[in-house]
């Protein structure tokens, strides 16, 4: 089992620099999170750490997939993931958890509604949808 903060590295290790962390997130790191909209992926992830005197710079890029749950259907569905982001971590921190800010950081860039596109939901699923839409023709004060 793929343990969520196997990239945790403690700052007080390094010297002033520039360093670099490839990492991957993958089925395991996201079945390993409780209740999380990720239930599967498999995301390249590179981290660059500035490490200065006072103070240091983090960037994280991460490009790859994740599967969700569909919001119509509740079937799995694969969403992109491409991002390149500077990090702001509190300047007093002794060390990062690289895994959970990049997960952090793909979860805010995903669409609020996850949905297949219109005729990629689970067939049996959208029948039993359109069975339960209102029509505009009936009363609402009936329900």
């Amino acid at each position: 089992m793929h343990a969520v903060d196997v990239h945790k590295i403690e700052l007080s290790k390094y010297e002033i620099g520039h360093y670099q962390f490839d990492f991957q997130l993958n089925d395991d790191f996201f079945a390993a999170l409780e209740k999380s909209e990720i239930v599967g992926g498999d995301v390249s992830c590179v981290a660059r750490l500035n490490l200065r005197e006072d103070d240091f710079d983090l960037s994280i890029e991460a490009q790859g997939n994740v599967s969700v749950i569909c919001d119509r259907c509740l079937d799995r569905m694969e969403l992109s993931v491409s991002l390149d982001e500077m990090v702001e971590v509190d300047e007093r921190s002794n060390s990062l958890d690289l895994d959970w800010l990049a997960y952090e950081l793909i979860v805010v860039n995903l669409p609020l509604v996850h949905c297949h596109p219109i005729g990629d939901c689970n067939p049996d699923m959208d029948a039993l949808l359109q069975n339960h839409l209102c029509s505009t023709d009936e009363d609402p004060e009936a329900y």
